[in-house]
């Protein structure tokens, strides 16, 4: 039998015997999990795997089923088929409070009538436990989150972040093996979300208990992660680290909702990828492809190089000539707009700066650069300029609308790859 890889590992891409040996290392198995309201089939057979102390992000927009992913694994819906194991015991038939599980919700749900210390005190004194127990707890919890000097407080006397802290704390209080986060940061404004994600990552990570997060936040999940399901339409369409989504997508979809993408149409031929008169090299080991197969390059912003930069640094490739339309100021960095001619004569690779009109050939592609090379190199709207790529991906396109794990290859010569499928578990 073949060793199992980390991407098998997260997706639960094995046969019964290798999920008998994977079961008890995981935290969380999902698998084939499928779900239905009415004829609208809502999930199709999900599966991943998440372990002790990790953070996985379900990432999505409205309606990709996230949401029903969450409350499946929680035990307020019922799969119509798959297996949800949590720590080595198979839970999909039990009732959620017998799957001891911790769920905050983006509402925080805190009771206003009951003073911080209170709140957090409720699930303890339900179960009955000893005065002295909760106490202890609650004291804990309150130092663990830092809201020591607001246990007398109502939730109402609180902000929105201290409120969620509160919420984290009442569900630690009871002792979960899981905690599931409802888009917990959606009620807050982006300056206390980005510091509360970081705090409470920071405390996820001390204590080392597994979590899931749904969200549709892009940012979000990259900064949250430490790996992310990326959903749509029900499927997951690409699970990996944050920095394997972002710079190796596997589909058109997981490209573009994880930020700004540029996609051009090309064609293989001998080797390249035609790009109307343009061409770039085809990556060696990129898979099942023959001349005339029609793919896409895809490639971010921040990939774009542009003039002096170009010829100092082999791995780099020389895309062709182009003109600036618009430019934009951004704070810390500066997005062009750029007319790139894909019907132009052999490249130049040190061509100077000169003014110039777009072509009537042309396709508009987004460049972002920081704000340092902006001020040593201003450009202005009408330049000509040179650019190439540092990087970028390579789609057949069959893999423009679905999942097609395997099909893809990242173009990054001389730059150490940030996921290995190939290691072991």
């Amino acid at each position: 039998m073949r060793p199992i890889t980390q991407i098998d590992w997260l997706e639960g891409r094995t046969d019964q015997k290798t999920m008998a040996d994977i079961i008890p290392l995981a935290a969380v198995c999902v698998r084939d999990l499928t779900k239905s309201y009415g004829k609208e089939s809502v999930l199709h057979r999900i599966n991943f795997n998440v372990r002790e102390g990790e953070i996985l992000v379900l990432l999505g927009p409205s309606g990709s089923g996230k949401s029903t992913t969450l409350r499946l694994i929680a035990g307020l819906e019922t799969p119509d088929s798959g297996e949800i194991w949590l720590h080595g015991r198979r839970v999909d038939s039990l009732r959620s409070r017998e799957r001891n599980v911790g769920v905050i919700f983006q509402q925080y749900a805190l009771f206003p009538q009951m003073t911080v210390e209170e709140n957090i005190a409720f699930g303890l004194m339900i179960r009955k436990k000893s005065r002295r127990e909760i106490q202890t707890t609650v004291n804990r919890l309150l130092e663990m989150v830092r809201l020591n000097e607001h246990r007398s407080k109502m939730p109402s006397q609180l902000s929105g972040g201290q409120q969620q802290r509160v919420a984290i704390a009442r569900a630690l209080a009871y002792g979960p093996e899981v905690l599931l986060f409802d888009e917990p940061f959606a009620a807050l404004d982006e300056q206390n979300r980005a510091r509360l994600r970081r705090e409470i990552r920071a405390l996820l990570k001390n204590i080392r208990i597994p979590a899931i997060f749904i969200t549709h936040d892009q940012e979000e999940a990259l900064e949250l992660a430490d790996h992310i399901a990326v959903l749509n339409r029900g499927r997951i369409e690409q699970i990996g680290t944050p920095a394997e989504i972002y710079s190796r997508p596997q589909t058109e979809f997981v490209a573009t909702f994880l930020g700004a993408a540029n996609i051009l149409a090309g064609r293989v031929s001998g080797g390249w990828i035609e790009l109307g008169a343009l061409r770039l090299a085809l990556p060696e080991d990129m898979p099942r492809t023959v001349d005339g197969d029609k793919v896409k390059v895809i490639f971010r912003p921040e990939d774009v190089i542009i003039n002096g930069c170009l010829p100092q640094r082999p791995s780099n490739h020389y895309l062709g000539r182009s003109v600036i339309g618009e430019i934009s100021f951004i704070g810390s960095y500066e997005r062009l707009t750029v007319n790139l001619n894909l019907h132009q004569s052999e490249p130049e690779l040190a061509r100077p700066v000169a003014e110039g009109p777009p072509s009537n050939d042309s396709v508009i592609i987004t460049v972002t650069r920081p704000r340092w090379e902006a001020e040593d190199m201003p450009l202005g709207p009408g330049q000509q300029i040179t650019i190439g790529l540092s990087s970028y991906t390579v789609l057949p396109e069959q893999a423009s609308d679905h999942g097609a794990a395997g099909h893809i290859e990242r173009h990054r010569r001389g730059v150490e790859e940030v996921f290995d499928e190939g290691a072991g578990i």
